[in-house]
């Protein structure tokens, strides 16, 4: 019982995890630069936000986004973060529709519980895989944008980006290490036999 609540709980700190790493993945406002207060860089529209897909100017009652559409020119770690943050999205999805098939109240026929926990690992290993591909981008970008301007604070995608990260290396190390074993994976299930001398009485099944 204390490996299928480990393992649900898991299973949701990884996929709220990976709903963050998306919205960081989409969002522009990673770093917010600035040389002087923002005050003054308002005024001067020099109050700036860096992102993966955009570069913007946060000026008074304006906001105004440059598309960085040009591969050729954009920066190595630009490009670099672009991929890992992309991969870190789309390893989400076969990792989370293979925790959902083997969730307790999940059943495909009479599957052995060994098959299922050969599942759960690969989707716990694939969302440590993006977790640490969520947190390389998030660390690597504001490093190397703070080299080509002044970082005045961080933006609530990076905050999104390493929460998301973090939750995803705990669900997924929670799943891997702390969801039982394979002769012993999902028995903990009950269901009501037809045939028992009480109509109550419950044996334990394999699934």
């Amino acid at each position: 019982m204390v490996a299928t609540c480990l393992h649900l709980a898991g299973f949701v700190c990884s996929f709220i995890g990976w709903i963050g790493v998306v919205v960081a993945t989409a969002t522009n406002d990673w770093v917010v630069t600035c040389g002087y207060t923002i005050t003054t860089c308002r005024k001067m529209d020099e109050l700036g936000s860096k992102g993966l897909w955009a570069d913007c100017v946060m000026a008074t009652g304006l906001y105004h986004c440059k598309p960085l559409v040009d591969i050729l020119i954009l920066p190595g770690y630009v490009q670099a973060c672009r991929a890992l943050m992309i991969a870190a999205s789309v390893l989400g999805l076969p990792a989370i529709f293979l925790l959902i098939t083997v969730l307790p109240c999940i059943r495909m026929g009479h599957e052995p519980g060994a098959a299922k926990y050969r599942r759960s690992q690969l989707g716990g290993i694939l969302i440590i895989l993006l977790a640490m591909c969520g947190v390389v981008a998030t660390i690597w970008f504001p490093v190397c944008a703070h080299r080509e301007t002044t970082i005045m604070s961080f933006g609530y995608s990076l905050y999104t980006g390493w929460i998301g990260s973090t939750l995803c290396l705990f669900g997924g190390c929670v799943i891997v290490c702390c969801s039982g074993d394979a002769q012993t994976f999902g028995e903990n299930r009950f269901y009501y036999a037809s045939g028992s001398s009480s109509p109550t009485h419950a044996k334990s099944a394999h699934v």
